[in-house]
């Protein structure tokens, strides 16, 4: 459990509603921990790692009864640089029963990202714990299907509108990362005890000039005691046969007690453009006590990015222990 530490802050508007008074409260919250990785036929040297993060809020309530909140992580990650170390930026705008609409500067997923694949696990996605292969003749493995996403995105939630249901829509400008701008959309019923049921729809127009790639998942899962099942289908349609790519996953989580975790996954992407299936297969496991959690997967893996050569069929394994704070 993380351990906030929260600061009040009380001051005077200025001049223009020196009359108002606004009440602020910043958190920070932070993670650290230490990684180890291998696989098969690569040869990515030392496989210690180890990741750091420190989150920062803050949020003050409105005349109105909204909510501003504004987020930013200092993480070595994703965008760091030797001037730059900020990772996830957003500032949300809580409207109460009218939703919830937040601008992501970076680290956000569009509607239809957040929710690729969303299958029960106890350490990561089927996919996740395999790195690039560095071996001649190696294809890169692929990850679930999605939609396109890029910097400066809005994302809108409403969960209040019908009891049961949510919706969830993002807008993806066009940038760098995208040609063309975008819109997603999805949806989620969660009224019937332990059963989650979803469908999203977006598209990914990364490419200048190659039309538009729709995107489409739904998605099942049920939890029953402590058992969690699931079953998702992605399709990714461009604009021929080659350019059409299909995925289904499932997977299983077990909770032996309130600290210990265990699962099995499978996952099957088809691509348009290959006769061979990428089969991906993981196997997980979580423990958390306090504010420690040690998590692992093995993975197995046949033919990466869709190709048959041997040199695609790949095992690998990640252990990850983990403090936060």
């Amino acid at each position: 459990m993380n351990i906030i530490k929260k600061i009040g802050l009380t001051a005077l508007a200025g001049s223009l509603v020196a009359t108002s008074v606004f009440a602020g409260e910043m958190s920070v919250t932070g993670s650290a921990g230490i990684n180890l990785a291998g696989q098969e036929k690569s040869s990515t040297g030392n496989g210690f790692s180890s990741g750091d993060s420190i989150n920062f809020a803050g949020s003050s309530e409105l005349d109105n009864g909204w909510t501003i909140t504004a987020k930013m992580e200092l993480d070595g990650g994703a965008q760091a640089t030797t001037t730059q170390l900020y990772d996830d930026r957003s500032i949300g705008i809580d409207m109460g029963d009218s939703g919830t609409l937040t601008f992501h500067g970076h680290g956000g997923s569009s509607a239809l990202g957040a929710v690729d694949d969303v299958m029960p696990t106890a350490y990561g996605a089927t996919w996740d714990v395999l790195g690039a292969s560095k071996q001649t003749g190696a294809t890169a493995e692929l990850s679930a299907l999605t939609s396109g996403s890029s910097e400066n995105m809005w994302v809108y939630n409403n969960s209040a509108v019908v009891d049961g249901i949510s919706f969830t829509a993002s807008y993806t400008p066009s940038g760098a990362a995208e040609a063309e701008s975008s819109v997603d959309i999805a949806l989620a019923y969660t009224g019937y005890e332990g059963l989650t049921l979803g469908y999203a729809n977006g598209e990914d127009n990364a490419v200048a000039g190659t039309g538009s790639f729709d995107s489409n998942t739904m998605y099942a899962k049920y939890a029953y005691g402590s058992v969690t099942v699931g079953y998702q289908a992605s399709e990714v349609e461009g604009n021929n046969a080659t350019n059409t790519d299909e995925a289904t996953y499932y997977g299983m989580s077990y909770a032996l007690s309130d600290s210990l975790s265990i699962a099995y996954g499978e996952s099957t992407i088809d691509l348009g453009s290959s006769v061979t299936d990428q089969d991906t297969s993981n196997i997980s496991f979580s423990y958390t006590t306090g504010g420690m959690t040690f998590a692992g997967a093995m993975i197995d893996q046949e033919n990466s990015g869709g190709s048959a050569a041997a040199v695609n069929d790949r095992k690998g394994y990640a252990i990850d222990l983990s403090f936060a704070f």
